[in-house]
């Protein structure tokens, strides 16, 4: 059986999850799950036995979109990939964002303003980082000692993760605080805000018995 293959199982509501055999493995080929999923979907319209056809989870068939779309990210020049996180900020509520691409400034590549209810406002300094690994701590300390005397927050945006001592450092108590955007955050925002993204909506029927009107016929 495939399913014992590739250590995976499937719920009444067609969520896929490992099986304890399959978390032994140490790595999961995405490609091969989705694979394998599809030969079932089409093995169970093929089989004509009467059973519902079921329809591969949208979870699965996506399963791949982040990744293609953090690919085609990484693949952006540098001044094009702040342009975005610009047009993000923009998106995002964020007012008087300006891209500055000075030199030797400590990482910082541009500048933004958050209002908050319309009466608060917070100089917010963010630097973009297009990485394929993790941003570590001194990273994160860099980017602070940059923006020190010169913004209320900083935001730290990257295509790749945030080790967990970098996550700690950012929050640090008694530290001008900064907020991290992983590559993981910064495609699912690109996605709501329909950034570059283009998402086709399915319509579910659902039918409905009127039983009164065949006994009035």
């Amino acid at each position: 059986m495939g399913q014992i293959r590739l250590g995976l199982d499937n719920s009444s509501r067609g969520v896929w999850a490992l099986t304890s055999e399959g978390q032994k493995h140490q790595t999961v080929n995405k490609d091969s799950v989705k694979k394998f999923v599809q030969s079932l979907d089409r093995d169970v319209v093929s089989s004509g036995s009467g059973v519902d056809h079921v329809d591969v989870s949208d979870e699965l068939k996506d399963i791949d979109w982040e990744d293609k779309l953090l690919a085609v990210i990484k693949a952006m020049q540098p001044d094009a990939f702040e342009r975005l996180c610009q047009r993000l900020l923009r998106e995002s509520g964020f007012i008087q964002v300006e891209v500055t691409g000075k030199t030797n400034d400590g990482g910082i590549d541009g500048k933004g303003v958050v209002r908050i209810g319309g009466l608060l406002s917070f100089h917010v300094i963010f630097q973009c980082k297009r990485y394929q690994g993790s941003v570590s701590s001194p990273i994160v300390r860099d980017f602070r000692g940059a923006m020190v005397g010169r913004a209320d927050k900083g935001l730290l945006i990257t295509t790749g993760t945030f080790t967990k001592d970098a996550r700690t450092e950012a929050q640090r108590d008694g530290a001008p605080p900064i907020d991290l955007i992983d590559g993981e955050a910064l495609v699912e925002k690109l996605k709501e805000l329909r950034i570059g993204v283009q998402i086709k909506e399915r319509i579910v029927e659902e039918v409905f018995i009127d039983e009164a009107y065949f006994q009035n016929v």
